[in-house]
């Protein structure tokens, strides 16, 4: 497998490469491209003469690469309607303040992933793909409860109460912005790192992460604290009906990653090797 990986420049040539031997259906060829994307990108870093330039173009191609990664599950704007409908019976500035204490948690918990959690799954002897499937699972129920209530369904309603404050974790931290589903993207492109680059190598792709995450934390602070706009754009019948397509993709999203997660489990049984 590491030939493949080495022959292909970029994601193309790894799948050609995959492609050409064989050995794999297209499904595996996909997740040895995704796999050697960030690999192919260091390759090229070795490959190329030493400089300043050399390194700003890994540091953007593995930002680019986190961020592309990441933001699709995460989906602010989305996310942002689901939020609303969790919060509209909250005035704009508690709004506002859980809007930012989301955008904080959110960071704290991607950072943690990212450092600690393939240590934190390897202590309990817990797989990514039943992370997958778990967490999969928890989105979908999630999604399916929405997309039930719809744009109704609403928090604690005393105002700046404590239980109000404390549900800025959960459920809208975790699971609704950064979720399990999140979680395990974070945790794979962790471990999509090789364990023998150097040290200039991994100050580069952890400093990368590190500011795709910012960003995508500010997105979630910037599309929560302003969702109550959209309201007003779309009106309540309208909000009521984005909120309810917002919680039928969270719930594909849902099963999506529970199929990702069990169809791997499956595989590693009735597949030999297949692990």
């Amino acid at each position: 497998m590491p030939s493949l990986i080495e022959g292909g420049s970029d994601v193309r040539g790894v799948l050609a490469a995959c492609l050409a031997t064989g050995r794999r259906n297209d499904g595996d060829c996909m997740r040895v491209a995704a796999a050697g994307r960030l690999r192919c990108a260091y390759q090229r870093r070795a490959a190329a003469a030493p400089g300043g330039l050399s390194w700003l173009t890994q540091g953007v191609n593995t930002f680019l690469v986190v961020l592309a990664a990441i933001f699709p599950v995460v989906n602010p704007p989305g996310t942002a309607l689901v939020f609303l409908a969790l919060t509209n019976r909250q005035p704009s500035g508690v709004r506002r303040d859980l809007a930012r204490q989301v955008a904080k948690n959110s960071f704290f918990v991607l950072v943690a992933a990212l450092f600690g959690g393939a240590l934190v799954l390897q202590f309990y002897g817990i797989s990514v793909p039943v992370l997958r499937a778990a967490g999969g699972f928890v989105v979908a129920v999630s999604g399916w409860r929405l997309l039930q209530e719809g744009s109704h369904k609403g928090l604690d309603t005393r105002p700046m109460g404590s239980s109000v404050a404390d549900q800025a974790f959960y459920p809208l931290t975790l699971p609704l912005t950064t979720g399990p589903g999140t979680i395990a993207v974070v945790i794979s492109l962790g471990l999509t790192h090789p364990a023998s680059a150097s040290q200039v190598d991994q100050i580069i792709f952890f400093g990368a992460c590190l500011a795709a995450i910012a960003v995508i934390a500010a997105a979630v602070f910037l599309c929560f604290a302003y969702a109550e706009r959209v309201e007003r754009i779309l009106g309540e019948g309208g909000t009521d009906i984005a909120v309810r397509l917002s919680a039928f993709i969270l719930f594909c999203l849902g099963v999506q990653i529970l199929w990702s997660g069990g169809s791997e489990l499956i595989r590693s049984v009735t597949v030999p090797g297949g692990a």
